[in-house]
């Protein structure tokens, strides 16, 4: 029994409650996040934003959150009720549970799993299911066609996140995601041109993969269905896409599950360009800043430009979308893929 409790049972109790940890803290983080996407898209526009519920309207993601909740959940005569139900709770939990194997500090992680960034690479994919999920089971031509245009647009863009990645795997020869954070305090581009060590900000792989770093940031925004890229959820117009014919809690998972995602990729690319939880420079009075803070500075950063692209670039037609995804981004990635495994291979630089 006693072997059962320390081998089985304490192991498990330990995760469970790392992850509702988790949960509980990503959920308020998000709250504010989309707190600050409305507040800096109402400040490009010189207007005031949210700033009524609780002091500069801190509180007003919390008010909504109650708003949802409390709305009754309509469900159209015609919908498939069980599908109906199910697509925003898919979108919502695959979405959280990309968070289990992203490590925030050294050592801060749920699962240290060797295959992360395949995991994670997986978990977006399946996020187009509760898309097309909602779609289908809605019984309306018009979700199903924003629905179909939607898993295009996700399905054409993670491609490209797929050959990005694979050039940091190139540079680092591990899937493991601290692996993939602590390879850029060890052997970047500063410490293969004899840089000092201090300089780390030039070891992280924003440097000799910008051109990836880019392709990565614009089909993030594709993958999450942002603005220029939000075809599906058109703002500006009546209508919400896949999700128009869902109210009240559904719908509300289903914005949940897209800043979680936006959240996400924020992480990764924070984690896989801009050195995770490493200070810019190894010296004094910046190691002495904890790593959970510089890693959250960073995603804030991404996040930033995130809400900034959503502010001042307009909104790409369909055929843009689909041309810039499958012409441009793509064979610019695999480009990439041969010219990085070719100057490593040349270098002698290439890991295992």
């Amino acid at each position: 029994m006693v072997e059962f409790w320390w081998n089985y049972l304490w192991p498990f109790i330990v995760i469970a409650a790392q992850s509702v940890l988790l949960l509980v803290v990503l959920l308020i983080a998000i709250a504010f996040v989309l707190y600050a996407d409305r507040k800096i898209w109402a400040a490009v526009q010189i207007r005031r934003g949210p700033n009524v519920v609780g002091p500069w309207g801190l509180l007003q993601s919390f008010a909504d959150l109650l708003k949802f909740v409390l709305k009754e959940p309509i469900i159209p005569a015609g919908a498939n009720k069980g599908v109906f139900l199910l697509a925003p709770l898919v979108t919502c939990v695959l979405a959280l549970a990309a968070w289990g194997v992203i490590p925030v500090n050294a050592g801060w992680v749920i699962a240290d799993i060797n295959v992360g960034i395949l995991y994670i690479f997986a978990i977006s994919s399946l996020g187009v299911y509760g898309v097309i999920m909602a779609g289908w089971a809605s019984n309306s031509k018009y979700p199903f066609l924003a629905a179909l245009r939607s898993a295009a647009q996700m399905v054409s863009y993670e491609v490209s996140i797929g050959f990005v990645m694979i050039t940091v795997l190139l540079c680092v020869g591990s899937l493991n995601l601290s692996a993939i954070v602590e390879a850029q305090n060890s052997h970047g581009l500063a410490s293969w041109l004899g840089l000092p060590s201090w300089l780390t900000l030039f070891n992280w792989f924003w440097l000799p993969l910008f051109p990836m770093l880019v392709v990565f940031f614009i089909s993030a925004l594709a993958e999450t269905n942002r603005p220029p890229f939000d075809l599906v959820e058109a703002e500006s117009e009546l209508v919400a896409g896949f999700m128009v014919e869902y109210g009240s809690t559904p719908y509300m998972m289903f914005m949940l599950g897209e800043y979680v995602a936006i959240a996400t990729m924020c992480a990764m690319c924070t984690i896989l360009f801009l050195g995770g939880w490493l200070p810019p420079l190894a010296i004094v009075p910046f190691t002495w800043v904890p790593g959970i803070v510089w890693f959250v500075f960073k995603c804030g950063a991404v996040f930033f430009m995130f809400a900034m692209v959503k502010a001042f670039v307009p909104r790409y037609r369909y055929d843009q979308l689909m041309r810039l995804g499958w012409k441009v981004f793509l064979p610019l990635s695999l480009a990439m893929v041969a010219i990085v495994a070719a100057v490593l291979q040349v270098a002698g630089l290439a890991t295992g």
